[in-house]
């Protein structure tokens, strides 16, 4: 593509998303790329559902994935943005045990009210993101390098300033029973209160990506980021905006963590470093960025957390989780190519029968 049409398309991108005239047919949504996601998903489900046994269908076995789905989900959804952008956020797998040993010390070990911790550890996450973005915009090194040594920075800060704090790596927390309805419950006694955030971030950042001018900036940036900025779209506060909201939404899981458990560990928190990718990169969002949907997002981290929890319903051994998750990364890559192939071919068609 020239640099004319990027430039072009990043134009139309600062304009809100026009309405469809009419209902797709059956053939464009067959061809949508969230196909090859949901045919994962229904794979996978059906997979268990059979060699899970009654267990894996039962509330209490669909609360196990679906609470690890929501806790991994709130945290996937930024990511995803991010990723649409052409951007990746390292640092989420220190901000989640980082925020929970901030509302654990200040809340817990000093008895502070528990809205002060809160208000802390949602703060230190938009603080760190707001921190990335900057770093990302003035360094021009890419945001892999960067979030990668705040990583590792941010984890050795929490776990030096909590033994200094605190004198241990594992901090009590008792919250209020506002607090503990909020954000620490169980509902029916098996599903985290969790899921219902999720679903509320689900609508928002769908909203924001489908129907905001917003999204249509984030997805300009990702195709061509040059092209974007030179069409009069803020990319450095774009860019910013969406660390701090990867940042706030790893810090509100670190948070709701720490009070549905009633305590904070440092070491807590590392797996969310690859599994939102992994479950982001299932949904068929491209690791180049440009390309990607709230729907497929969804799908991929259901269709993570039920391997994730599947594997123990099953008379297999848990070890290989490890090679089930991995071999269906390689194929949703693989099946979101095909679909993205589709997608793209029967565009132009379309375009042609309607002139």
């Amino acid at each position: 593509m020239t640099s004319q049409a990027h430039h072009q398309s990043a134009v139309a991108a600062t304009a809100p998303p026009a309405p469809h005239s009419s209902m797709p047919s059956i053939g464009s949504l067959v061809r949508r790329p969230e196909v090859g996601s949901l045919i994962g998903m229904v794979a996978v489900l059906v997979f268990f559902s059979i060699f899970g046994g009654a267990n894996f269908m039962s509330a209490g076995g669909a609360a196990s994935w679906l609470n690890v789905a929501s806790e991994l989900g709130i945290i996937a959804l930024p990511i995803g943005l991010l990723m649409i952008a052409g951007h990746l956020d390292l640092s989420v797998g220190s901000m989640v045990p980082a925020s929970s040993m901030t509302i654990a010390i200040l809340s817990g070990h000093y008895g502070l009210p528990i809205i002060v911790g809160i208000l802390a550890a949602l703060g230190l996450g938009l603080a760190v993101g707001f921190i990335n973005g900057v770093l990302v915009i003035r360094t021009k090194v890419p945001s892999f390098v960067v979030t990668l040594a705040t990583l590792f920075a941010l984890a050795g800060l929490t776990l030096g300033l909590s033994v200094i704090l605190s004198g241990s790596t594992s901090v009590a927390l008792k919250s209020g029973p506002t607090a503990k309805l909020l954000f620490g419950d169980y509902l029916g006694g098996k599903f985290e209160v969790t899921l219902f955030w999720w679903i509320a971030a689900i609508l928002i950042v769908g909203f924001i990506l489908n129907f905001s001018r917003f999204g249509n900036w984030i997805l300009a940036m990702g195709g061509d980021a040059v092209s974007a900025r030179n069409a009069g779209i803020p990319t450095d506060r774009v860019t910013i905006a969406l660390f701090m909201s990867s940042g706030l939404c790893a810090s509100f899981v670190g948070m709701s963590q720490a009070i549905l458990y009633n305590s904070a560990q440092v070491a807590a928190g590392q797996s969310f470093i690859f599994n939102s990718i992994i479950a982001v990169v299932i949904g068929g969002v491209l690791l180049t960025g440009g390309y990607g949907s709230v729907v497929g997002i969804v799908l991929g981290t259901l269709t993570f957390a039920i391997v994730n929890q599947g594997i123990f319903y099953t008379g297999f051994d848990a070890n290989w989780a490890s090679l089930i998750i991995g071999v269906l990364l390689l194929a949703a890559v693989l099946m979101n190519n095909t679909f993205r192939t589709m997608a793209l071919t029967y565009a132009p068609r379309a375009k042609s029968r309607t002139r």
